[in-house]
């Protein structure tokens, strides 16, 4: 009965909007036409002579007319269903505020018909309060592409759920969203959006509970949801903000880590988000656990090239053990650590296509049997080698690094070795590089590799300032990574100067007026001759002090240091014990002259130091930005002539000047860095570094130069004494750890004989990219120098602690900010230790010993 009613009601309505006078309705009718001729009591059949539109502005008249229904030279009977269907498909579309059908004409049993329509207004652009200028420029980002849309019901509840899931990922899940019209100037028929954002404050999350556990403790549990913790003072990295999509990562999580300890029926029941106060929520998971089920008999098959007794060895999984299908996933296709799955068996002897496809045979009790069936395929060798992305640095350059070679069967580990040595060269952003197979062709069994690179700026700039010896002193360095020497006199290549070749050149020069300056040059080549990768490096320095501009020589306060020096090197890669070793040797002349120089074993004279260097070095660090894992470690061994043992000085009676004349000493070093990846970024440093320097002959005496200086930020800054190693120990003033028992200062330490030091760095990324790496410190260290090899102590250290910053800009190298508190009190020296702020800038950020 009901809709009985409404239909003759609709028709009524439909009858009288078409039988209006003239100009009562928007649009309005060319004809009078009398009521009682469309009466819904008569209605009549008649042919469509035309239909017009009118009103519409924007959209495309025929394709109105095509969702009209109406055409030209079709029956329609009115009134009836037709008209109101014309009306109601329109309203569809969710274009239009009003729509009418109007008759125009009518001839005999011909009608005109006219669609008028008021189209709803556009959207001209969004106005959006209430949040800061960078908020407002990341969500127009998300927005950009509803400018120009119909402002409708859709468009209004689309535009608020993007602002607010935008802010609830963030933590801020109280976000609310007012939107108000107002008409834009410019254009009547476009409206602007102002949007009032209050993005509350962010929600914490007070307490996580569970339901249902009973072998997995509430503390285990809790563990699994890394990114959703419960808000404690030593959660420090983990986030306590609730983040919606964080969240589903971590339920994934925790089922899939119960599941791994042999629960393979465990699941999430269900969970529950509820407000606490304004600013926290409760989180409570009520999860299932099941029964614990244990690896069963393991079988393989399909197994030509390798015997089952090899896989299950690889495998490490026997029976008995807790079922993880994460953990036979694991095992089976990787990845390790040390890449010692089933699949890199496989994958590293050219069996590309390898699968594997664990089925469960049966389960019984709490036992499930597995049968592995491997898919070997057939063996692939590599056809082509491709480059891509390299716009700055040659072909040549990149491709001797990598150790995938054409006819080679493919072999994965190479293909990733590959990828950290292109990473290790400096000039491509390391997270960017991506080796793909392609072209995999298996009629003739060869597959084509791309590497995909993406420069990044390497070139470096140093420019400070600082105070040393009493006096201000600035510092400009160029070091220029990917330098050409080939194209040193070619016009067109430089940029600013020529590059591409992968050579480095370093210029460097300090200076505090005519006082003191020190000029350095450095330059080396990876790959002499461009065929072996044979290490070539050539430096010079000139470096002095004076102050004979203000005193003549004869004044008691006159005096003069220079220092002078060349060295050349030369090394190469090794292969044993295995190929992430490096053997280097170099040779250095050092001539110095000082005259009425004091701070030293002698103050006047000449002095020549002439010192082989042998390096013994292995690094396997995974990338230099951020290490995660792997280790660096550095033999150093140097030595010069024994000029005492067949000379014919007596080094009893002779004087400073006679006894240094040709120094002579040998010097032992060890460093050692280990990077190991605690959970998720955090990763722990651990260093040790020592080193010793010994005399041939106890009559000399210790040798003036090649000592060493602890403390501080480690700097090597305003050094007069080139050859002095420089070693920072946070916490404490430079240079100023000294043997115990010594009178010695800072500004009087002439360096020790012997020093260890050790460090372990935890460190967490804030950003890593190739435009910069940022990350954060918490340190503990400690060190101490001696002088006697009688008294030395490798336990008896000065100890500190503190945290720091990082931040590595490609044109500026690495700066480094820490503020470190040594416990430990210095002799003489009462401001030595305790809070120390450290600035550092161009250290190594990875590969160096600091």
């Amino acid at each position: 009965m009901n809709k009985v009613f409404f239909a003759i009601l609709f028709s009524i309505i439909s009858t009288a909007a078409i039988a209006q006078v003239p100009g009562q309705r928007r649009g309005g009718l060319t004809k009078t036409i009398p009521a009682d001729s469309l009466s819904y009591l008569n209605p009549k059949e008649y042919i469509i002579g035309g239909v017009s539109i009118s009103g519409a502005k924007y959209l495309d008249k025929d394709v109105l007319l095509q969702i009209s229904k109406l055409n030209k030279g079709d029956r329609i009977t009115l009134p009836g269903e037709a008209n109101a269907n014309v009306i109601k498909d329109l309203y569809k579309q969710g274009l239009f505020d009003d729509i009418q059908l109007n008759v125009t004409d009518i001839n005999a049993d011909t009608i005109y018909l006219q669609i008028a329509v008021v189209e709803r207004p556009r959207l001209s652009r969004l106005k959006l309060t209430g949040i800061r200028k960078g908020e407002i420029e990341d969500i127009n980002k998300k927005l950009t592409d509803k400018t120009g849309k119909i402002v409708n019901e859709n468009l209004l509840s689309t535009t608020t759920a993007i602002i607010k899931k935008h802010f609830n990922e963030k933590g801020y899940l109280n976000t609310t969203v007012n939107i108000t019209q107002t008409k834009d100037p410019g254009d009547p028929n476009s409206v602007i959006l102002n949007v009032a954002v209050n993005k509350g404050s962010k929600v914490m999350i007070q307490h996580v509970t569970f339901e249902g556990n009973k072998e997995f403790s509430q503390k285990k549990l809790r563990k699994y949801l890394s990114k959703t913790r419960q808000r404690r003072w030593y959660n420090i990295f983990g986030s306590k903000k609730f983040k919606q999509d964080k969240y589903e990562e971590d339920k994934q999580n925790l089922v899939d880590q119960m599941q791994g300890k042999g629960y393979r029926d465990a699941e999430i029941l269900s969970d529950t988000v509820t407000k606490n106060d304004e600013k926290t929520v409760n989180v409570k998971i009520k999860v299932y656990e099941g029964p614990k089920y244990y690896f069963g008999n393991i079988k393989f098959s399909g197994n030509a090239q390798y015997p089952a007794e090899l896989l299950t060895r690889i495998m490490q999984i026997e029976k008995g053990q807790p079922f993880s299908e994460e953990e036979l996933n694991k095992r089976l296709t990787g990845p390790t650590p040390n890449n010692d799955d089933v699949s890199s068996l496989y994958l590293n002897n050219g069996y590309l296509t390898f699968n594997a496809d664990p089925v469960q045979t049966r389960v019984y009790n709490d036992t499930v049997d597995l049968d592995i069936r491997i898919y070997e395929g057939p063996q692939y060798n590599i056809g082509r080698v491709v480059l891509k992305g390299n716009d700055v640095t040659n072909d040549k350059v990149v491709m001797r690094e990598i150790r995938t070679k054409p006819g080679q069967k493919f072999n994965k580990e190479l293909l990733i070795r590959s990828a950290r040595e292109i990473g290790q060269l400096g000039n491509f952003d390391e997270q960017k590089i991506d080796p793909r197979p392609t072209n995999i062709n298996p009629a003739e069994g060869t597959v084509d590799l791309v590497y995909n690179v993406v420069e990044k700026p390497s070139d470096q700039i140093e420019l400070s300032g600082g105070f040393g010896g009493g006096q201000l002193v600035g510092t400009l360095g160029l070091t220029f990574n990917n330098f050409s020497l080939r194209n040193i006199f070619n016009g067109k290549a430089y940029r600013p100067l020529p590059k591409g070749d992968g050579q480095k050149l370093s210029l460097r020069g300090q200076s505090s007026g005519r006082t003191y300056q020190n000029f350095s040059f450095t330059f080396s080549e990876p790959w002499l001759g461009g065929k072996k990768p044979i290490y070539f490096a050539l430096s010079a320095y000139t470096q002095g002090s004076s102050t004979g501009q203000y005193y003549p020589k004869s004044s008691p306060n006159y005096n003069k240091l220079r220092i002078n020096g060349v060295g050349v090197t030369l090394g190469k890669r090794l292969n044993w014990p295995d190929n992430y070793f490096q053997l280097n040797y170099s040779l250095n002349f050092d001539h110095y002259d000082l005259d009425n120089y004091g701070g030293y074993l002698f103050n006047n004279g000449t002095s020549y130091n002439i010192k082989l260097t042998q390096e013994l070095s292995r690094n396997s660090i995974d990338v230099p930005l951020y290490p995660t894992q792997g280790s660096n470690m550095k033999l150093t061994l140097q030595g010069t002539p024994p000029y005492s043992l067949f000379n014919s000085t007596n080094y009893t009676i002779a004087t400073p000047e006679e006894r240094y004349h040709f120094v002579e000493y040998y010097k032992i070093k060890f460093d050692a860095q280990w990077f190991t990846k605690i959970t998720g970024k955090l990763v722990l440093m651990s260093q040790a570094r020592f080193g010793f320097l010994g005399q041939y002959n106890s009559k000399v005496g210790p040798s003036p130069f090649e000592r060493f200086k602890l403390g501080g930020d480690g700097m090597q800054s305003y050094q007069f004494l080139q050859g002095t190693d420089i070693i920072g120990m946070r916490g404490y003033e430079n240079f100023s750890v000294v043997p115990e028992g010594s009178n010695l200062t800072a500004n009087t330490n002439q360096g020790n004989a012997i020093y260890n030091k050790y460090t372990f760095e935890l460190r967490h990324p804030v950003v890593a990219g190739s435009s910069a790496t940022i990350y954060l410190l918490a340190f503990a260290e400690g060190g101490n120098v001696w002088d006697n090899i009688n008294k030395v102590n490798p336990f008896n250290v000065r100890r500190s602690v503190g945290f720091g910053a990082r931040i590595f800009l490609p044109i500026f190298g690495l700066l480094g900010l820490d503020y470190g508190y040594g416990f430990d009190k210095i002799p003489g020296q009462p401001d030595a230790n305790k809070g120390h702020v450290h600035f550092s800038i161009s250290q190594s950020l990875s590969g160096g010993f600091n």
